[in-house]
């Protein structure tokens, strides 16, 4: 079982520029989805975005719609349209895309101008959706038969995309039926599009980790009792990346509400505590209490504060070893549940899943899973303990990826200070916290899987 021992936490350093996606892979992605298209009998793909939902679409085009909704047209022969409010016509993408652009304005905020752009109907129809076409609408969430108990053939026609967008294509195609939901082409936990990451999405996903797993390190060494949610959340410094979620930091009661926001609320001794951080492409949490050791708890926590922690911290470190190309989700499910002590907690939700530019891509990790992880893919160690006695809490939430040896050589190649940094952390995780990775484990944050239960003594973590 693990152990509290001092532990050194290196400062593995970070990128000062962030890398860029290039216009060609971008390129390679819509090629991609269109024959993805193609393949699934449809003629046409619909992609649709908004500002909380725009994963999809920003992963073809590096483009998200900020204040408005957008739609991008794919055909299978892989032309595309971008339909696009008023404000988002100053902010495009890139032109080497050769997306043709179009102003729809019902995109647009409440009270804009709507008299300079052409009906939604007449536009998709001049994109040859008419009688008899067959269009999958992708948004961000594939739906299954659980779905209100619906029949396979009702669930193919269930969507999360706006009504008035789906009725319209149902009315040109002539069939509800031939309108279906496409997002398992992105999102599907065997063979999305978006579960195979590029060495330069790779280098993006390590950029976002470092201000993620750095800020939330800052956090905690100014967390102290009397310090405000709202003053820390100054040391959650994104440099310029879009969040994923907001940033969540609780003390004391309010932790039952994890995904509250900063309040006024100061700290206490022998308060639990939670912080959260995500911007796109990686998301760094942790947990504990407020405490330089047990005997600053409440003495009705402090003896199964222990365990409960220390078991925690053996399911984590179940968790990355068990990771590697070709092991199945179920695989890594039945290791870390069996490592768990279920005296001590149960799973909240699944645990780990995929990560991308959404913090939540699908999980795989579920009982019986037989989906196979496959190098490129980004995943997440996010496993919620809810405690089976008094209350507590602990979290060690972090990213990494997979990669083969042909996807390391190219990191290593291409990115060599990013690859470095890699390095360094497996190094820090298999000799300090005595986790040993498979070599195709990337560890992306630079609090590798680190964890201090007592948050007033950063100096000792847990051991495995």
């Amino acid at each position: 079982m693990s152990h509290l021992a001092r532990v050194d936490l290196p400062d593995f350093g970070r990128d000062a520029v962030r890398p860029e996606i290039p216009a060609r892979i971008h390129l390679q992605r819509l090629a991609a989805a269109a024959a993805r298209t193609d393949r699934s009998g449809l003629d046409a793909l619909v992609i649709y975005a908004d500002r909380e939902h725009c994963a999809n679409l920003a992963y073809l085009t590096g483009f998200d719609p900020r204040f408005e909704e957008a739609l991008l047209l794919l055909r299978a022969d892989g032309s595309a349209q971008l339909l696009v409010g008023n404000e988002c016509m100053g902010y495009l993408p890139d032109e080497a895309l050769g997306l043709a652009v179009e102003r729809f304005q019902d995109f647009s905020l409440p009270g804009q101008p709507r008299s300079q752009s052409r009906p939604l109907r007449e536009i998709l129809r001049a994109f040859d959706i008419t009688t008899g076409a067959r269009v999958g609408c992708a948004g961000w969430k594939p739906l299954d038969a659980r779905l209100a108990g619906a029949a396979s053939s009702a669930t193919a026609s269930a969507m999360e995309i706006p009504a008035y967008i789906v009725d319209a294509l149902r009315e040109l195609s002539g069939s509800s039926e031939r309108i279906v939901n496409a997002n398992a082409i992105f999102v599907n936990p065997a063979d999305g599009l978006r579960l195979r990451n590029e060495p330069e999405q790779i280098a993006a996903f390590e950029y976002a980790s470092t201000r993620t797993s750095d800020g939330v390190r800052r956090l905690l060494q100014r967390l102290a009792p009397g310090a405000r949610e709202c003053d820390l959340e100054a040391e959650l410094r994104a440099d310029g990346l879009p969040l994923s979620c907001h940033r969540m930091i609780g003390f004391g009661d309010k932790v039952r509400r994890g995904l509250a926001s900063p309040s006024d609320r100061p700290a206490q001794l022998g308060d639990p505590f939670t912080t959260a951080f995500g911007v796109v492409g990686a998301l760094t949490c942790r947990a504990g209490c407020v405490a330089h050791g047990a005997d600053d708890l409440p003495r009705a926590t402090r003896d199964f504060y222990d365990a409960f922690a220390r078991n925690y911290f053996d399911v984590i470190a179940t968790w990355y070893r068990s990771l590697r190309i070709g092991v199945t989700g179920g695989e890594v499910f039945a290791a870390v549940d069996a490592r768990r002590d279920p005296a001590l907690f149960e799973f909240a939700l699944n645990p780990g899943h995929f990560l991308h530019l959404d913090e939540w891509l699908h999980s795989p990790f579920a009982a019986g899973s037989n989906v196979q992880l496959a190098s490129g893919a980004a995943l997440q160690a996010d496993i919620i303990p809810v405690s089976a006695g008094p209350f507590c809490y602990s979290n060690a939430e972090d990213g990494i990826v997979l990669a083969d040896g042909t996807l390391r050589a190219v990191l290593a190649q291409d990115f060599p200070a990013c690859w470095q940094r890699i390095e360094a952390r497996r190094a820090f995780m298999r000799d300090t916290l005595a986790i040993e990775l498979d070599g195709s484990v990337l560890p992306l944050s630079n609090i590798p899987a680190w964890l201090a239960p007592f948050a007033l003594d950063l100096d000792h973590a847990l051991v495995a």
